[in-house]
């Protein structure tokens, strides 16, 4: 920050608490070119923010001026100067959600402390989008009032030049940009007269008391409310297991229809959608920042983003053709620049099967040979009342079953201690395959629930890759 700047800012902080600064903090620079230094007088602190971008300043401190009135937990604004392109903003602290996550997990793993937090976000974020984006006045929207054709066409172009064209990915750009047009005329039917955060991360959500606040919405503007919790929840970096992610689909649903009407069938196909271009948007951010700036730590989030790449093209179910699109998106993991930049944190793939002794062991396909086999015919057989015949461990009656009715949690715990000392020391040896397989007589209830809950398990507490088989609900 150049001198005569932070003497601006120390002077605008003056005038605002009356009092000299008695510490000033020049904080670590974040993904834009905005300068943020911390302030401390005796008694009181704040944030001091420099940025060229007059119109993107505008943005911020109208919408925080907004937002505050509408009750939303967002940086009161004590000083604005336009003519030095500084204001001074409450200090927050300095824990984000991101910041919590990342070390909460080292120590226990996706906990139900980071999904109570995650729930009080996807349930204020209805708030946001629908409640505080009445009476907005998107005359401040920069660089658009909307997610229009050419928001979300600066978006893909800008994966397609700085991510495709800089990690050498082959593709047809006649037919790409087919596809372009396709994909933004299906997205732009979906209804978009709310506020659209934008960047809707972990890293720009702030944890304080245990309660969440928000900022850097300056990029607001209206939009579909898919886009935003497709930002949080496939937050790359985040790693969120996706059984939380479904839970807080419907959470957040639960929430929206509180303030508006909602078809949930029609909101999850649009919302993989948007999951897709938002995916897109940020891998051509990694790519511009990491590729073309040579910022290391921007890469380091590829291998995340091609994670949650395979699992959303596997849940995509678009009324749409996007062949040439699904082409190049389906080759990213395979791609050897991509895996040569960086390269998976954890080879480990633990495969967890449920079978039929019926039908005998599962086949081992890994090559390693061993394993687990885990024999879960000791406990009652849900199987021998009517009302479960049709149905599998998955499913909410049988699982209440095994909760309240069986001792289903003695068997299992054991069992979760002896995988996690393997898992363990696979980890720390680097190997790269692991099989678990549950056995019961039909292959349907018992098995089932057993391999879904060491799923979900290894999942939410390593950083693995779980690949789960139901073999007799295959076929």
């Amino acid at each position: 920050m150049k001198k005569k700047t932070l003497q601006e800012i120390t002077e605008l902080y003056k005038t605002i608490f009356n009092e000299q600064t008695v510490n000033v903090q020049i904080l670590p620079p974040s993904g834009s070119y905005r300068e943020y230094i911390r302030l401390a007088g005796s008694d009181s602190r704040a944030i001091g923010t420099w940025n060229e971008d007059e119109k993107e300043n505008n943005a911020f401190i109208e919408f925080s001026k907004h937002f505050r009135n509408q009750g939303i937990n967002v940086p009161k604004i004590y000083a604005y100067d336009p003519s030095a392109c500084i204001y001074i903003q409450e200090d927050l602290g300095d824990e984000t959600l991101f910041s919590f996550l990342s070390r909460d997990r080292e120590q226990n793993g996706f906990s139900d402390e980071i999904i109570r937090i995650y729930i009080k976000v996807v349930r204020e974020l209805p708030k946001i989008q629908i409640i505080a984006g009445e009476g907005l006045n998107y005359d401040y929207c920069y660089p658009r009032k909307a997610f229009d054709r050419q928001s979300m066409m600066w978006d893909l172009n800008y994966f397609k030049y700085y991510f495709l064209k800089l990690a050498k990915i082959y593709f047809n750009e006649q037919l790409l940009e087919d596809d372009f047009t396709t994909f933004t005329d299906y997205l732009l039917q979906a209804e978009s007269n709310f506020f659209m955060f934008r960047d809707f991360q972990s890293r720009n959500i702030m944890l304080r008391d245990g309660d969440p606040w928000f900022i850097d919405y300056q990029g607001g503007r209206q939009g579909a409310l898919q886009y935003d919790l497709a930002s949080l929840l496939y937050d790359s970096k985040a790693d969120i297991p996706e059984k939380v992610r479904e839970e807080l689909i419907d959470i957040y649903l639960d929430e929206v229809e509180k303030f508006h009407p909602v078809n949930r069938t029609e909101f999850r196909q649009y919302f993989y959608g948007y999951v897709l271009i938002r995916m897109m948007q940020a891998m051509g951010a990694y790519g511009f920042r990491g590729f073309y700036e040579k910022k290391e730590h921007f890469l380091k989030s590829i291998p995340f983003a091609l994670n949650n790449l395979e699992i959303v093209l596997k849940k995509l179910n678009l009324p749409i053709t996007l062949k040439e699109l699904l082409r190049v998106l389906r080759s990213l993991p395979q791609a050897k620049t991509l895996q040569g930049i960086a390269p998976r944190e954890t080879e480990l793939v633990v495969d967890i099967t449920s079978f039929s002794y019926k039908k005998g062991y599962p086949v081992d396909n890994s090559g390693n040979g061993g394993g687990f086999v885990f024999d879960c015919r000791s406990v009652i057989n849900p199987g021998k009342y009517d009302k479960f015949k049709s149905l599998t461990g998955k499913d909410v009656p049988v699982i209440r079953f095994f909760e309240e009715e069986s001792d289903m949690e003695e068997f299992l715990r054991p069992i979760f201690s002896i995988v996690e000392r393997t898992v363990e020391k696979y980890l720390e040896r680097r190997f790269s395959h692991l099989s678990v397989s549950f056995g019961c007589t039909g292959g349907q209830h018992r098995s089932v629930y057993s391999a879904e809950r060491m799923a979900s398990h290894l999942a939410n507490k390593y950083r693995l890759r779980v690949v789960i088989t139901h073999r007799e609900q295959e076929f």
